[in-house]
């Protein structure tokens, strides 16, 4: 059988690790072990929240729409149904900003809304 020589291929899969665990506490950043358990519950938890983030900013985007909405004596679900209705195509994102942003101009919207429903 052949005699397998490594080259530099564990060393660079080591540093590959050990970079990534840069800035981890205590053995976590030192020791190879212990850092490729961190680092791989680490792209786990990166994997997982970048579709949680998604999820988080709608439901704080509703949250600031039925908030401003409420105001105007109507409730959120009223209110989108009122934006379809009417053909009005603005995102969540976009009515959030202008209901912390813009009072007024939200406060238009949500007029029109009223008087059409």
């Amino acid at each position: 059988m052949p005699r397998v020589t490594r080259g530099n291929k564990k060393l660079l899969r080591r540093k590959k690790i050990l970079k990534l665990a840069k800035g981890f506490f205590g053995a976590k950043r030192k020791n190879y072990r212990s850092a490729k358990e961190a680092v791989e519950r680490a792209l786990q938890y990166s994997y997982r929240d970048r579709k949680a983030r998604k999820r988080d900013f709608r439901a704080l985007w509703n949250t600031r729409i039925n908030a401003a909405v409420r105001e105007y004596g109507l409730s959120y679900s009223r209110f989108i149904d009122g934006l379809k209705k009417m053909d009005i195509r603005l995102n969540r994102k976009t009515l959030s900003n202008l209901a912390a942003s813009e009072p007024q101009t939200f406060g238009k919207i949500v007029e029109k809304v009223k008087s059409n429903a």
